[in-house]
Order: structure tokens, then C-alpha cells, then sequence
């Protein structure tokens, strides 16, 4: 069994990722995407306005990177507190 304390820490460090993350994300969709993208329309990116790519393609891209680093994240904080699979 493990200590309520240990529990404690496991998720106040889990909810720590999930903001960071969603923080980032937000970032890459909602400011770059919506706030900036007029400023970044003057960067090309692959033939298109980076402001349009954003919109359109950035915030997918950037949320299943995140979810890969979410995943290992967390695969390192299960081993961490020892709640991993066996």
C-alpha cells in the first residue's frame, strides 16, 4: 500500500505536466494561431503563411507531440512512485 503523501506528490506533480502542457498547446493554437497569426503570415513555411499554418496544421501537430511527451512523462513518474504496471 502505498502512503496518502505519496499519492499526494504523484498527482500534484502529474497536474504540474498537464498544465505545462496544455499551456504550451494553448499557446500554439490560440496565440499563435488566432492573437499572431496576421504577424506570422509574413513567415513562409513550406510555400504558406505560417499564421494560416498554424491555424490549420500547428495546433494538431504540436497536440500529438505533446502527447508523446505526456507519455513518457508519465511513464517516468509511474516508475518514480512505483504505481507502474508489473
Amino acid at each position: 500500500m502505498v502512503a496518502k503523501e505519496t499519492y499526494e506528490a504523484y498527482w500534484k506533480e502529474n497536474l504540474t505536466y498537464i498544465v505545462i502542457l496544455l499551456s504550451i498547446w494553448f499557446t500554439v493554437s490560440y496565440v499563435c494561431g488566432i492573437l499572431i497569426a496576421d504577424q506570422l503570415d509574413t513567415i513562409k513555411f513550406f510555400g504558406f503563411p505560417l499564421g494560416f499554418w498554424f491555424a490549420s496544421q500547428g495546433s494538431e501537430v504540436t497536440f500529438v507531440i505533446l502527447i508523446a511527451i505526456y507519455v513518457k512523462l508519465m511513464n517516468a513518474l509511474d516508475r518514480k512512485y512505483d504505481v507502474h504496471e508489473k
